[in-house]
C-alpha cells in the first residue's frame, strides 16, 4: 500500500519562493553562445568591424590630407615669404650703410647716385620690415623683439646719418663722427637682428618642409587593413551565401581601394615634389643668400676700412675672411652634380668676385703707400675695372640665382599641394560608399535568416 505524501504547509499570509532549477540558467547561457555562434551574428559582426575600420580610415585620411595641404599653403602664403622679406631688409640695410660710408669717403659733395642708392636702400628696408611683420602672432615673441627693435633704431640710425652729412657738408670734422656712430649701430645692432630674422626664418622653412616630406602612412596603412578586411569578410560571406559574388561589398571594396590607390599615390608624388623643392629650392636658395650677406659684408668691411683709414688690419682681415668664405660658397654650388637653378650666374658671381679681389688688393696697396685719393677712386670709383662695378656685378648675379632657386622652391611646392586637391572630400565620398555597400551586402544575406 502507498505511502501518501501530504501538501506542503503554507504559513498563513505567506508566500512561497520560486526555486529555479540549476540546469535553466545554463541552458540559457548555451542558447545565448548558440545565437552568438550564429551565421547573423557573424555577418552583424562583420558589418560593425567593416563600418568602424572604414570610419577610422576615412577620418585618418581626410585629416592627413588636410594636415598636409594647410602646411603647404603656410609655407608659400607665410613662411617662405617672411624668410624672403627677412633676407632683402638684411640686404637693404646692408646696402644703405656702404652707400652712406661711400658718400663720405668720395671727397667733396656726395654723388646724387650713392644718395639715391642710400634713400632707395632705405626705403625698401622699410618695406621689408612691414613685409616681415606681416601675420605674426604672439606666439613668434622673439621675431616680434627682432622687428621692433630695427624699427625702433632705424630711424635713429638715418637721423645720424643726417647730422653726419650736415657736418660733412659744411666741413666740420665731427660729421666723421656721427658716421662712425651711425655705421657701428648698424653694425652691433640692425644687422644682427637682421640676420637673426633671416636665419629664423630659414629655420621655419626647413621645419615646415620636413613636416610636409613624409607619406601620410598611417591613413595609408588603415586603408589597407580595411582592404584586407573588406576582401576577407567577402570571402567569408561567399562561403556562407554560396554565391561567388557579393555586389556591395565589391563596390566596397572598390570604393577603398581606389581612395587608397589615390592617397598613395598623391602622397608619394607630394612627397617626391617636397624634397625637390628642399634639394633643388630651399637648400641652394639658403647657401646663395649666406653667400650674398657674406658679401655685402666684405663690401661693409671695404668701405670702412677707407672711412676710417685703418692701418691696424683689422677691416682688411675681415674682408679677407669674408672672401673666402664667400668663395667656398660659391665653388660648393657649381661645383654640385645635381642640376640646380641660377648655376649661369653663380659663374658670373664667382668672376666678378675674382676681379673684385683684384681691385681690393690696388687699393690696400694704394693705402699703404699713403695714397689715399688712389685708394678712394678704387674702392668707390665709377670705373669698369674697380670694386664698385665688380661687387655691384656680384650682388646682381647672386641676387638673379637666389630668385631663380626660389622659383625652384615655391613651383615644386605649389606642385606638393596641387597633388593633394580635392584628395579629403573624395576619400570621404569613397568611404561613404564603401560604408553603404557594406551593408547593402550584408542585408540579402541578413534577411535570409529572418
Amino acid at each position: 500500500m502507498g505511502v501518501r505524501v501530504p501538501p506542503p504547509v503554507v504559513p498563513t499570509g505567506g508566500t512561497v519562493e520560486a526555486t529555479e532549477d540549476p540546469g535553466t540558467s545554463g541552458v540559457r547561457r548555451e542558447d545565448l553562445r548558440d545565437v552568438l555562434r550564429s551565421t547573423p551574428a557573424r555577418l552583424v559582426t562583420f558589418g560593425v568591424i567593416l563600418t568602424i575600420l572604414l570610419l577610422v580610415s576615412a577620418v585618418a585620411s581626410a585629416t592627413a590630407v588636410d594636415q598636409r595641404q594647410d602646411t603647404h599653403d603656410r609655407l608659400l602664403e607665410s613662411t617662405e615669404p617672411l624668410a624672403y622679406a627677412a633676407q632683402n631688409l638684411y640686404s637693404a640695410l646692408s646696402v644703405a650703410d656702404a652707400a652712406a660710408v661711400t658718400g663720405f669717403i668720395s671727397g667733396g659733395l656726395e654723388p646724387e647716385e650713392v644718395r639715391d642708392r642710400y634713400l632707395r636702400a632705405v626705403s625698401e628696408a622699410s618695406e621689408y620690415l612691414v613685409v616681415a611683420a606681416t601675420g605674426l602672432t604672439d606666439a613668434d615673441a622673439t621675431t616680434v623683439h627682432h622687428l621692433t627693435e630695427i624699427g625702433r633704431l632705424l630711424p635713429v640710425y638715418t637721423g645720424t646719418i643726417e647730422t653726419a652729412r650736415a657736418n660733412h657738408r659744411v666741413g666740420n670734422p665731427v660729421g666723421a663722427a656721427y658716421l662712425g656712430e651711425a655705421s657701428h649701430l648698424m653694425q652691433t645692432e640692425l644687422l644682427p637682428a637682421a640676420q637673426e630674422l633671416h636665419s629664423r626664418g630659414v629655420a621655419a622653412v626647413e621645419a615646415t618642409q620636413r613636416a610636409a616630406v613624409r607619406p601620410p602612412w598611417l591613413a595609408i596603412g588603415l586603408l589597407i587593413v580595411t582592404v584586407a578586411a573588406l576582401g576577407a569578410t567577402h570571402i567569408v560571406v561567399s562561403r556562407i551565401s554560396h554565391r561567388a559574388l557579393n555586389p556591395g561589398l565589391l563596390v566596397a571594396i572598390g570604393a577603398t581601394g581606389l581612395a587608397l590607390c589615390w592617397l598613395l599615390f598623391a602622397g608619394l608624388a607630394s612627397s617626391s615634389a617636397t624634397e625637390q623643392a628642399i634639394e633643388h629650392g630651399a637648400e641652394p636658395l639658403a647657401t646663395l643668400t649666406q653667400g650674398r650677406i657674406v658679401a655685402q659684408q666684405s663690401r661693409t668691411a671695404e668701405t670702412l676700412l677707407l672711412a676710417r683709414r685703418d692701418t691696424s688690419g683689422v677691416y682688411d682681415t675681415t674682408f679677407g675672411e669674408n672672401m673666402t668664405l664667400l668663395g667656398d660658397i660659391l665653388d660648393r654650388y657649381a661645383g654640385s652634380a645635381e642640376p640646380v637653378a641660377g648655376r649661369d650666374t653663380v659663374e658670373v658671381a664667382r668672376a666678378a668676385r675674382e676681379a673684385w679681389l683684384n681691385s681690393h688688393r690696388r687699393t690696400v696697396d694704394a693705402l699703404g703707400r699713403g695714397d689715399y685719393a688712389a685708394a678712394t677712386v678704387l674702392a668707390v670709383g665709377p670705373g669698369p675695372g674697380e670694386s664698385t662695378t665688380q661687387f655691384a656685378a656680384l650682388d646682381t648675379a647672386l641676387r638673379d640665382s637666389i630668385v631663380a632657386t626660389r622659383t625652384e622652391l615655391r613651383d615644386n611646392e605649389f606642385r606638393a599641394s596641387r597633388t593633394l586637391l580635392g584628395l579629403a572630400p573624395a576619400t570621404l565620398v569613397l568611404l561613404g560608399v564603401a560604408l553603404l555597400g557594406v551593408w547593402l551586402g550584408l542585408r540579402p544575406r541578413l534577411k535570409e535568416y529572418r
